[in-house]
C-alpha cells in the first residue's frame, strides 16, 4: 500500500508542478497586458493515512488564486480615453449580454456606435449628466448606461446677457472739448475706445465699441455702438446711433466709481438682447488708461476632444471652447476584493465569497482617483516568474525520479512475486 501511495503522490506532485508552470506560462503571457493581475499557485497537501509502521502518502494539491488587488504602475497614453484607476476600485463594465463586471483595464476607445469599450470588448458604464441631473441621483447598477461619445455632437450657441468692463481710466487725462462720440459724427473724439464682442441667439458674433471719453474732473462718458453700423474703414459716423450713453462718475480721493450708483448699465444690443455691463472694476487713478471688456455667451462649437476628471467626470470640449460634462463615471469594489472570480477579458466577477458589488464616487469613499491618458500596466515580475520556472523545474524533475524509483521497486517486488 505504502509503495502505490508514493507512486499516487508523486503524481499529484507533477501534477501541481504542471498547474504552477501554467500560471507562470500565463504570467510571463501577460506581461505587457493592460490591468492584468498576476496568477500564483499555492501547494497544500492532501489527507494521508499513517501508522507507527506504516506510512501512505497523500500527495499534494493545488489553489490557483489572483492578487486582485495589486496595483500596477501608470504608463502615459496619448489617448484621452484611456484611463487609470490610482488607488482603491474598478471600472465597472459589461459584456454584449449585459453582464456585470470590474475591470481595471481601462483602454477605452470608442467604437463604430460612440460607446466607449476597452481592447477586450467590454463597455465601460456611467450615469449621464444634464442640465436636470448634474449628478446621479443614486449609485445603483440599474441606473447604469454605456458611456457614450459623439464626434458628431454641437455646442449649442448661448445669447451673451451679462458683460464686464474693467481696468483704469486715467485721471490725469486731458478733458475732451471736440464733439462727444454721442453726437456720431465725422469729427467725434474720444479718451480710449474697447471692442467687446458678444453673441446673438444664433451665435453670430456682435462686437460692441465702448467709447470713454473725459468730459470734466472725474466725470466721464461711455458710448457704446455696434461695430456692425460703423463707417467704412471703421469708426464715426455710425449708419446707427449709440446703443447708450452713459455718464461715469469717480470718487475724487479714492478713484472708484460712484456712478451710475448700482454700477452697471444696460445696454440694448437688439430689439429682443439686452446685454447689462458691470462696470464696478473700473477705476480713475493716475496710471495709464487701459480698459477690457468680455461678454459670456458662446458661439456654437464643434467636437474637439473630451476628458476625465480625477472624480470620474468625463466631459467634452468643443471648438468653442465649451467643456461640457456628459457622464460620471463611477468605481466598484466588493467587501473581499482577492475571493472574486478572474474571468478572460481581464474582468471580474463578484460571488459569494467576495459579497456584491458597492458603487461610489471616485476620489471619495474610500476610493481611488480616476486618471486619463493613463493605463495600468500589468502586475507581473518577470524576474520572480522565471526564478519561479527553475524552481518548478526542479520540483517536478524530483516528482518525477520519485515516480521513476518507485516504479522500480514495483517491477522488482512483481517479479518477485512470480
Amino acid at each position: 500500500m505504502s509503495l502505490f501511495s508514493s507512486l499516487m503522490a508523486s503524481v499529484s506532485g507533477m501534477n501541481a508542478q504542471a498547474n504552477s508552470l501554467s500560471t507562470i506560462s500565463d504570467n510571463i503571457a501577460n506581461a505587457n497586458t493592460v490591468g492584468y493581475k498576476q496568477a500564483g499557485t499555492q501547494f497544500e497537501d492532501m489527507l494521508n493515512e499513517f501508522s507507527p509502521s506504516e506510512y501512505n502518502a497523500g500527495g499534494v494539491a493545488t489553489v490557483v488564486n489572483y492578487n486582485i488587488s495589486q496595483q500596477g504602475d501608470p504608463t502615459s497614453t496619448t489617448n484621452s480615453t484611456n484611463m487609470a484607476i490610482e488607488g482603491n476600485g474598478f471600472f465597472v463594465v459589461q459584456n454584449a449580454s449585459g453582464q456585470t463586471f470590474l475591470t481595471r483595464a481601462g483602454s477605452f476607445a470608442p467604437n463604430a456606435q460612440g460607446d466607449l469599450v476597452n481592447a477586450s470588448g467590454f463597455t465601460l458604464m456611467g450615469y449621464p449628466i444634464n442640465s436636470s441631473s448634474s449628478q446621479p441621483p443614486s449609485y445603483s447598477l440599474n441606473q447604469l448606461v454605456p458611456v457614450q461619445i459623439s464626434t458628431s455632437a454641437l455646442s449649442p450657441p448661448v445669447a451673451s446677457t451679462t458683460a464686464t468692463l474693467k481696468g483704469n481710466l486715467d485721471s490725469s487725462a486731458s478733458v475732451d472739448t471736440g464733439t462727444l462720440p454721442a453726437a456720431n459724427s465725422t469729427s467725434s473724439t474720444y479718451t480710449s475706445m474697447t471692442p467687446v464682442t458678444a453673441y446673438d441667439s444664433l451665435g453670430n458674433p456682435v462686437t460692441l465699441n465702448v467709447y470713454a471719453t473725459k468730459t470734466g474732473a472725474n466725470t466721464w462718458e461711455m458710448d457704446v455702438y455696434n461695430a456692425a453700423d460703423a463707417a467704412s474703414g471703421g469708426g464715426f459716423p455710425y449708419s446707427a446711433g449709440p446703443l447708450s450713453t452713459t455718464t461715469l462718475n469717480f470718487n475724487a480721493t479714492t478713484g472708484a466709481l460712484t456712478t451710475p450708483a448700482s454700477g452697471s448699465v444696460s445696454v440694448a444690443v437688439s430689439g429682443t438682447q439686452t446685454v447689462n455691463f458691470s462696470l464696478s472694476s473700473l477705476t480713475q487713478v493716475s496710471s495709464a488708461t487701459s480698459v477690457q471688456g468680455a461678454a459670456n455667451g458662446n458661439a456654437p462649437g464643434t467636437y474637439e476632444s473630451v476628458s476625465v476628471s480625477q472624480s470620474g467626470v468625463l466631459s467634452e470640449t468643443f471648438s468653442n471652447g465649451v467643456t461640457t460634462p456628459i457622464y460620471q463615471i463611477p468605481l466598484g469594489t466588493v467587501p473581499s476584493v482577492n475571493s472574486m472570480t478572474s474571468m478572460a477579458g481581464d474582468v471580474f466577477s463578484p460571488n459569494s465569497a467576495s459579497g456584491n458589488i458597492q458603487l461610489g464616487a471616485a476620489n471619495s469613499q474610500g476610493f481611488g482617483t480616476i486618471n486619463g491618458s493613463q493605463l495600468e500596466s500589468s502586475t507581473v515580475d518577470l524576474a520572480t516568474q522565471l526564478t519561479n520556472m527553475v524552481v518548478t523545474q526542479n520540483s517536478y524533475q524530483a516528482n518525477s525520479k520519485a515516480f521513476q524509483v518507485g516504479s522500480d521497486m514495483l517491477s522488482q517486488l512483481v517479479n518477485l512475486l512470480k
